[in-house]
């Protein structure tokens, strides 16, 4: 059986991308299922609320920061 990896706390490191207008700031990374938990802001700053993406809708620089390797 598969061993499970734990996810990664990333709140600290304050990454944040955008992509049309909507700020992600990532909280954690989960390599098992290769999410990230993100809080997400709209263009005034107003906080939407926490989502799970995929890692491959991350922007490349934040790829490169996560490593998932």
């Amino acid at each position: 059986m598969a061993k499970k990896k734990k996810s990664i706390e990333l709140s600290e490191k304050n990454i944040e991308f955008t992509i049309e207008k909507i700020s992600y700031k990532v909280i954690r990374f989960y390599p098992s299922a290769m999410t990230l938990d993100v809080m997400v802001s709209n263009e005034n700053g107003v906080k939407i609320g926490v989502q799970t993406i995929p890692f491959a809708h991350a922007t490349k620089d934040v790829k490169k920061l996560i490593k998932p390797n």
